[in-house]
């Protein structure tokens, strides 16, 4: 199984293929803390990541929206004194799409870089 970090996130249609329940079973053990919720009949993976202080939750917070940036697969996040809850899901096909394991992966990396 190809390591979710080290893929590129791609560009995505209408048109682009959810996840299938087969690849998220694949998919879903390289990123164990996060949840796999429904909103809005959407599907999406969830994650409260923990800090001391606002001060660290805004700074990685920061770094979130620079990764987003550079992989062109922006996540729903919720800035709080001393949490950071993050949604992803793939807005154009109003569910999940491999990008969005992707993300939770290479998140978890900066997470554990704090």
């Amino acid at each position: 199984m190809a390591q979710l970090t080290n893929e590129k996130c791609t560009a995505c249609r209408r048109d682009s293929p959810r996840v299938t329940e087969a690849d998220i079973q694949e998919l879903k053990p390289q990123i164990p803390e996060w949840t796999l919720t429904q909103l809005d009949a959407i599907p999406r993976l969830e994650r409260v990541f923990r800090f001391s202080n606002f001060a660290q939750a805004l700074n990685f917070t920061d770094r979130v929206g620079a990764l987003a940036e550079e992989e062109g697969h922006h996540p729903a996040i919720l800035t709080e004194w001393g949490k950071v809850t993050i949604s992803l899901w793939t807005h154009k096909i109003r569910g999940l799409h491999r990008n969005d394991f992707v993300m939770a992966a290479k998140i978890d990396s900066l997470s554990a870089g704090s």
